[in-house]
């Protein structure tokens, strides 16, 4: 890693007196571990009694209510995990925070121009999403920016508003393009936005044909790039938006068409995500000082769209790393409207009013992903010593005694020790001169020892340098009631971190080290980079997992890009959502969808579910006729198979 995207965590606030257990842990300790005071935004804490809570709310009172308790009701109420739920208060909330931050920043700078926010479709397109942000965004004039055809229809279904915007950008036909129209001449504030040269031609036409003139937006393609992994979604990199000869090409165009007055919006992206507040400062001069030409070369103008780019932060590490950025919300705001507002004073061109396409700032924190362990594979062996023979071999007997002289004072010396002695015993029996049975338990002796200096670790406030790699190496892996590339794609995709800890139990000090494994027998199906108060982490403190009783964890923040971007990889369909908020003091669950039945999931492969039974019917009245089942064992596992398309798709206990 760089050392532009180094990091260093801020220090937890104090939890008042919270329960301790013998070995003096407490959840104040687990929420400095697990960060949740830096990246909760306020939205998630730790209870005292050990358990993560949500903050909901009800006529302005707020409410801390326990994920485990939201958990164990939907349990029994038949509801399996895995499950993703939604908080319909934490999205109202960012969009209030957005808003209110914009229009304070006006305020206090004495901007002459608006600002109107709308919300990118693409980021997280389910329904209830876009209901939630048009019903509440109503008091803000909150729009929508709609990317392809399906997207518009969904945003011309859902926003009536005339004072909010609808924003089209990505590639039109001529049906996309009609429908634009025919949406603004009912009275919507519908902007037509030119992404390629090409596309002029085409909106020109339709707008003669049906007799409406658009209202034209023109993205450009600054030469200022962005910062974090999507920074080449700017520059000359940039996929879409025009260059500086092509916006001269169009103003052109439209003068000879007698078309400029139709040109009201400029409007540039720098990339999803922008960690470092100077790369947006950069972006929006050189936006404006174009936006200010276009004003001079005749253009009326008036809009100036900035795009989306505002970055959360996910490891909540406020800094320049890719997972986190260094400014708030309501720094954002203010660098953008100073910016704005100064370049606008000196050129003597009136203040325009501004539109964001803020997304994942907007729906990050909304979903939560819950899951279940169901068992756990330990590189670790037991507390219990290895058996010894009775004759052993050379190189055993040598790990024999590293165990026996092991101590805090010698720890690096017997770990060297330790591993030496194991690969002197494989090359033994590479060369025949060991047998499988000693070096197997040559192996378990040197794991014992590499565990008990794993454990005299977790005891110690300083790990020296060369053990940190020992102590990411003793790894468990915690199988997840999960899909990654369904739920969480993000995270092996781009390598995106998001914060993942356990919802209960956080009284308790958690001892294993662990990698958490999801259920698709693909090797990258794994979470293996975590939050990290200084860099990434290998590894997630765990607890001990105890079969027979249920262990939570949860992945936050995946509001953004998750659902929509998830596939049917081992054909694991879609969770079960839940919407959670407050009634009469209460959680209330609402919006209830059920996940993919493995019916669903074959459907979607191309799969017929009711050939699927006669062709396996008639593989069971085969078996029958041989003499292979009875006529009642056919009739148990034709049941069976039944069952098994209509089941869920994750493990169902």
């Amino acid at each position: 890693m760089s050392t532009t995207s180094s990091k260093k965590k801020k220090k937890s606030p104090q939890r008042e007196s919270t329960t301790k257990t013998s070995k003096g842990w407490s959840p104040s300790k687990s929420a400095e571990l697990y960060g949740i005071d830096d990246w909760g935004h306020g939205y998630f804490d730790i209870s005292r009694s050990g358990e993560v809570t949500v903050r909901l709310s009800e006529n302005d009172e707020h409410f801390d209510i326990s994920l485990k308790n939201i958990v164990d009701g939907l349990s029994d109420r038949g509801t399996q995990l895995p499950v993703l739920l939604r908080f319909r208060d934490l999205l109202h909330s960012r969009i209030a925070e957005l808003n209110h931050s914009f229009h304070k920043a006006i305020k206090d700078t004495k901007y002459q121009g608006s600002y109107r926010g709308v919300y990118p479709i693409k980021v997280n397109q389910q329904r209830q999403v876009i209901e939630e942000i048009t019903e509440f965004g109503k008091q803000f004039h909150y729009g929508l920016e709609a990317g392809s055809k399906p997207e518009l229809i969904a945003a011309l279904a859902h926003m009536h508003d005339p004072e909010a915007y609808i924003i089209c950008n990505g590639y039109k036909d001529e049906e996309f393009i009609d429908l634009a129209l025919h949406a603004q001449k009912m009275g919507l504030r519908v902007i037509l936005v030119l992404e390629m040269p090409s596309e002029l031609h085409s909106i020109i036409s339709r707008s003669k044909a049906l007799g409406i003139r658009p209202n034209l937006g023109v993205r450009v393609r600054l030469a200022t790039r962005g910062s974090g992994h999507w920074q080449d979604s700017a520059g000359d990199k940039s996929v879409f938006g025009l260059n500086a000869a092509q916006v001269i090409e169009v103003v052109d165009s439209l003068k000879a068409a007698d078309y400029l007055d139709c040109l009201k919006m400029l409007h540039y992206h720098q990339g999803s995500q922008i960690p470092n507040i100077a790369s947006i400062r950069e972006g929006a001069t050189e936006a404006v000082r174009m936006y200010c030409d276009l004003v001079r070369e005749g253009a009326p103008m008036g809009i100036l769209d900035i795009g989306g780019g505002l970055a959360v932060d996910y490891d909540g590490s406020h800094t320049n790393f890719t997972s986190s950025c260094n400014y708030s919300i309501s720094e954002y705001c203010a660098d953008i409207i100073e910016t704005i507002a100064s370049i606008c004073n000196k050129a003597e061109i009136a203040h325009p009013n501004i539109i964001s396409e803020s997304g994942r700032a907007v729906v990050s924190y909304y979903s939560v992903l819950v899951f279940n362990i169901l068992d756990v594979t330990s590189v670790q062996s037991s507390d219990d010593e290895p058996a010894t023979p009775e004759n052993p071999h050379d190189q055993l007997k040598n790990l024999i005694e590293v165990n026996r002289v092991l101590c805090k004072k010698n720890l690096q010396e017997c770990v060297n020790d330790a591993i030496y002695y194991r690969d002197q015993l494989r090359a033994q029996f590479f060369h025949g001169n060991a047998t499988l049975r000693e070096r197997g338990l040559g192996e378990a002796w040197s794991w014992h020892i590499l565990t008990r200096v794993s454990k005299l670790l977790t005891d110690m406030d300083d790990i020296p340098e060369d053990l940190r790699e020992l102590s990411s190496s003793l790894t468990d892996f915690y199988y997840g009631n999960f899909s990654l590339f369904q739920s969480v794609p993000d995270s092996w995709a781009i390598d995106q971190l998001f914060p993942v800890m356990p919802i209960h139990r956080l009284e308790e000090r958690p001892r294993h080290r662990a990698v958490i494994a999801d259920i698709t027998c693909d090797c990258d199906g794994k979470i293996d980079r975590f939050i990290d108060r200084e860099d990434v982490a290998k590894i997630l403190p765990l607890h001990e997992f105890k079969q027979g009783t249920p262990y939570y964890l949860a992945v936050f923040l995946v509001g953004a890009y998750q659902e929509t971007l998830g596939d049917l990889h081992n054909l694991l369909g879609d969770t079960h959502v839940v919407g959670v908020h407050m009634e009469n003091g209460k959680p209330v669950y609402t919006h209830e969808v059920e996940g993919d039945t493995v019916a669903d999931v074959l459907s979607y492969v191309e799969y017929d579910t009711k050939e699927l039974v006669s062709r396996f019917r008639n593989f069971a009245e085969q078996a029958v006729s041989k003499g292979n089942i009875s006529p009642r064992e056919r009739r148990e596992v034709m049941e069976l198979f039944r069952d098994g398309l209509s089941g869920y798709t994750y493990f169902e206990s």
